[in-house]
């Protein structure tokens, strides 16, 4: 690796950055990718990332890349269940997903000891190049995951792991037009046997799962954005704000714009 940095706040990400709850690294494989992040202290960084550099990005932290010259982009996220690894390309007008592999997490606890070590260590301070502990710790994290590509683990259950596959999916690309079809193609089977997958694994059914990770979402804009309501649905993955509009108030019992004012109404009461 190049240059190794650390993305380390869950405060006041920006607009259509990519925030979860699990961390993830970011490898600029070609090219280079225009990208933004928080540190510990809050400061928002902005950086041209080249070939072989890399972003870790702590569990609930936030990055942004900003699409502009063609590059590719490798993303690993460290799930509880699996780790999750995504090739993405932008050829200068559109991104292009590439097959995702799935790993699952079985077998001895080495990966979660080392994200555990890496948490200490960038809770309160921004390594940086004289620190050696967290490259050492990057590097050995890699090693692991290809361990675990290498390695055949039996699973518990083929069809537990798709269903953790599909579902970590959905939480990291919910904002994007994820739909039964696009998810049956992408993950090669059949519309009908991924509703039952939703219902047997997950016991909810998969436009309810959607719609779940959108309003939860949606709360966050709510609450720390001045978005119209419809700016608000669109970004949270709903087309239809009228839809959105009735999904809210069925789940909240308020409207969007009653949650916000409660909201803001119960800090000023602090």
């Amino acid at each position: 690796m190049n240059h190794i940095y650390f993305a380390n706040n869950s405060n006041c990400a920006p607009l259509h950055a990519y925030q979860v709850d699990f961390p993830r690294i970011e490898i600029i494989l070609d090219g280079k990718q225009k990208m933004l992040w928080a540190n510990n202290d809050g400061n928002v960084l902005e950086k041209v990332l080249s070939t072989n550099d890399l972003l870790y990005v702590t569990a609930h932290s936030w990055n942004k890349p900003i699409w502009q010259a063609p590059s590719t982009l490798l993303t690993i996220l460290f799930g509880k269940q699996q780790i999750a690894i995504t090739l993405l390309h932008w050829d200068g007008r559109q991104l292009i997903p590439h097959e995702q592999v799935n790993i699952p997490r079985r077998g001895p606890r080495v990966g979660s000891f080392i994200i555990q070590a890496l948490t200490e260590l960038t809770r309160y301070n921004q390594p940086s190049k004289q620190n050696k502990t967290a490259y050492h710790l990057i590097h050995s994290l890699l090693s692991n995951t290809l361990d675990l590509l290498n390695v055949d683990i039996k699973t518990s259950s083929k069809t537990t792991s798709l269903f953790e596959a599909i579902r970590q999916y959905i939480d990291t690309h919910f904002r994007e037009d994820v739909t039964r079809d696009f998810l049956a193609d992408k993950f090669y089977i059949s519309p009908n046997y991924l509703s039952h997958l939703f219902q047997h694994e997950g016991k909810i059914g998969l436009n309810e799962y959607l719609n779940q990770i959108r309003l939860e979402y949606a709360k966050l804009l709510l609450k720390d954005y001045e978005l119209n309501i419809k700016e608000i649905a669109l970004a949270s993955g709903f087309k239809d704000s009228n839809y959105f509009c009735r999904i809210f108030k069925k789940k909240t019992e308020r409207t969007p714009t009653e949650y916000r004012r409660q909201y803001h109404s119960k800090l000023m009461m602090k």
